[in-house]
């Protein structure tokens, strides 16, 4: 019985372990965000969190995303599109708002895209989600 109890601990330490690293494996925060920028990065995965400096009208066309733009710590700007036809939109956001973020980033002189902040329920795309005033959208 004891043999069976410290291999069940050791295959939850494991598993946390393995958890942890995948989490690991995605670049976040400013720099990862601002390295992304620089090396012109399509379809790289990316944590990360800013203030809203502007909410953008709805687009329409094809999947309806909402859209808005975040201003970094480091001043870079990113433009965040949420698929609203597969995650609930997040209706009270302003102007001034905290948010993160983990979705895809994609280059534009702008500063960047971060799209596929929402489950994947086809697979081939990492969960991604917003977080806003504690409440997560995915």
């Amino acid at each position: 019985m004891t043999r069976l109890v410290l291999a069940l601990v050791l295959a939850c330490i494991v598993l946390a372990g393995c958890a942890t690293a995948d989490e690991a494996l995605v670049p976040a925060g400013d720099a990862a965000l601002e390295e992304a920028f620089e090396q012109r990065a399509h379809d790289r995965l990316v944590e990360g969190a800013g203030v809203v400096t502007r909410v953008l009208k709805d687009d329409a066309e094809g999947d309806r995303h909402q859209r808005f733009i975040v201003r970094l710590g480091t001043g870079q700007t990113v433009l965040v599109a949420h698929n609203i036809d597969v995650a609930p939109r997040i209706e009270d956001l302003r102007v001034g708002d905290a948010v993160e973020f983990r979705g895809v980033y994609e280059w534009s002189e702008e500063g960047g895209t971060v799209h596929w902040t929402h489950h994947d329920s086809d697979g081939p795309h990492a969960p991604g989600w917003l977080r806003h005033e504690g409440r997560t959208y995915q």
